[in-house]
């Protein structure tokens, strides 16, 4: 998918013609334009057009405008919507988001199939195990930042994330078992979670939509582990953007949700994370909802105000000393 995508854009390895410094990627093509930062496993270069995020894989010199070269760093892996990371022009591109900590696009992704996208996508999308049960999660950067909900980890500290890397067209399943609540929304329901093993790879993450956008009737798909049964794929459509439950609003959907999709991501047909699943009817089929993806960047936006920490200032939790009996007073 990369390559062709890289394709379309040099046709077959005519570089753009933008003054500033040359990315010169495999398969003898080349990108010129104005680098705007260059990350760990991706570089953003402006094109003039549009801002193109450039895996460093891909990359095998970068030529800057006075001649030097500075060679790109190995082993590095690559979100999870890779088309969004070497699109074409005009079909949009990824950028980490102001606080750098989850991808937002730049201008609107391409539609694609479900299949498609489930090949892109599946590998950012986790298992999260505790002694109480189970749920789904995904990741939003490279670094093991995930999401899942508040009733997965509710009342638990022992918690392991079950990942699915792909690995020369195989699935290998990854248990990690060092994994910190990093905070905790009880009331939209949202848990963000780290992985912490120092052995752990990069990790693929998703790309954040925009809820708000969303049409009724749009089509959308849900990865998750219903029930156990993990990489499970539903599709439906968005009924209504406005179903109210106690007060908040959620999105509802077609697209089955089963105990076990708690936490998992519901996506668009351009591969962007658009609502967390977290809860069905169960006395009727057809009827799921997802928390709107908007909350889920305000709670990450303002993560420390949730932090899972009793020491902290900004936690909004406060466990005090429960009040002494009262005692009546000594006769005189």
């Amino acid at each position: 998918m990369l390559k062709s995508c890289l394709f379309l854009l040099l046709a077959g390895g005519m570089a753009v013609a933008v003054s500033g410094e040359t990315l010169r990627l495999k398969d003898k093509a080349s990108i010129s334009g104005r680098i705007l930062e260059e990350k760990r496993d991706q570089i953003y270069i402006d094109v003039g057009y549009t801002v193109l995020a450039v895996p460093r894989n891909q990359v095998v010199r970068i030529e800057k405008a006075d001649a030097e070269t500075a060679p790109p760093s190995k082993g590095q892996s690559t979100p999870a919507a890779t088309v969004a990371n070497a699109a074409p022009p005009g079909a949009g591109a990824v950028r980490p988001e102001e606080n750098g900590f989850y991808y937002v696009a730049t201008s609107p992704l391409r539609e694609q199939s479900v299949r498609d996208l489930v090949h892109e996508l599946g590998a950012a999308v986790v298992q999260v195990r505790t002694p109480g049960g189970l749920g789904s999660g995904f990741f939003i950067n490279e670094d093991g930042y995930l999401v899942t909900n508040f009733h997965v980890t509710e009342g638990e500290t022992q918690i392991s994330v079950e990942v699915f890397e792909q690995n020369g067209g195989q699935i290998e399943r990854r248990i990690y078992k060092q994994v910190r609540i990093v905070a905790l929304n009880k009331f939209r329901d949202l848990a963000l979670l780290r992985i912490e093993d120092k052995s752990a790879r990069k990790f693929a993450h998703v790309v954040l939509g925009d809820s708000d956008n969303l049409a009724v009737g749009e089509q959308v798909f849900a990865i998750g582990s219903p029930l156990g049964l993990e990489r499970t794929v539903t599709q439906g459509i968005i009924s209504t953007k406005t179903r109210e439950f106690e007060g908040e609003l959620y999105l509802q959907t077609t697209a089955q949700i089963n105990p076990g999709n708690s936490g998992g991501p519901l996506f668009n047909l351009r591969g962007e994370v658009v609502g967390v699943t977290n809860m069905k009817m169960s006395f009727g089929e057809g009827l799921g909802f997802a928390i709107p993806v908007e909350l889920v960047k305000y709670t990450i936006d303002h993560r420390d105000s949730f932090a899972y920490d009793n020491d902290n200032p900004s936690n909004p939790y406060r466990y005090l000393e429960p009040p002494s009996r009262t005692r009546q007073p000594a006769p005189q």
